[in-house]
């Protein structure tokens, strides 16, 4: 192991890089209410693992979408577990996300230097609702179908380009197997993508500037 530890050190310079994380020291100031970043970015990784396990059985077409996802919850091992534990991990990471918004808002976490780490956060914040959107739709069941064309036809109030806009969401005129596409898209691939530089854009900054002080 010796050996092995000494070829990448001599390659990557682990040591140094172990010294720099180590070098950070928690503020006395830190408590509590400066953990709810780290508990969305917990459930963020939940998420991930979760959906990914039931994309497995989950088939993103309108005359397939409840079926599967009905399997999944009675003839799947765990599959039930699974998909609770992605529901549920879903809303405490909404719930999380607008705590420390709020803690950040409140302690002038936004201020000079922070504005670009603040900005990160509240486009993270976009992307989290989004998730909540596009997955909400993904069973094809009564609800979701609703509330996938109440929401993609809420663009059509704005002049202009409201028509065209909403036929972008839709990939149609009507909700139908192009919309459930679309949504299954951006919850599985692009959403997860733009999170994940956004968060490495949001660490790198916290990283550099340390936590933020008291007010």
């Amino acid at each position: 192991m010796g050996k092995v530890y000494d070829w990448f050190e001599e390659r990557l310079e682990i040591q140094a890089i172990a010294d720099d994380i180590t070098s950070k020291y928690v503020p006395p100031h830190v408590n509590i209410f400066y953990c709810f970043g780290g508990i969305v970015l917990t459930c963020f990784l939940v998420q991930v693992a979760t959906g990914f396990a039931m994309t497995f059985y989950y088939r993103p077409t309108v005359t397939e979408a409840f079926a599967s996802v009905e399997y999944l919850m009675t003839d799947v091992n765990f599959g039930w577990l699974i998909r609770s534990i992605h529901r549920w991990s879903a809303s405490m990471m909404v719930m999380m996300m607008v705590l420390h918004v709020f803690r950040v808002y409140l302690t002038g976490g936004f201020k000079k230097p922070r504005e670009l780490t603040w900005t990160t956060g509240v486009l993270l914040s976009v992307v989290t609702v989004s998730f909540g959107v596009t997955g909400y739709s993904l069973p094809w069941d009564q609800v979701g179908y609703w509330a996938c064309k109440i929401v993609t036809g809420v663009p059509e109030a704005i002049p202009v380009i409201g028509s065209p806009l909403v036929e972008l969401l839709r990939g149609g005129v009507s909700v139908g197997q192009g919309t459930l596409t679309r949504f299954y898209s951006l919850h599985t691939f692009v959403l997860p993508l733009i999170a994940a530089v956004l968060m490495l854009m949001h660490f790198l900054m916290i990283r550099k500037q340390g936590i933020s002080g008291p007010l």
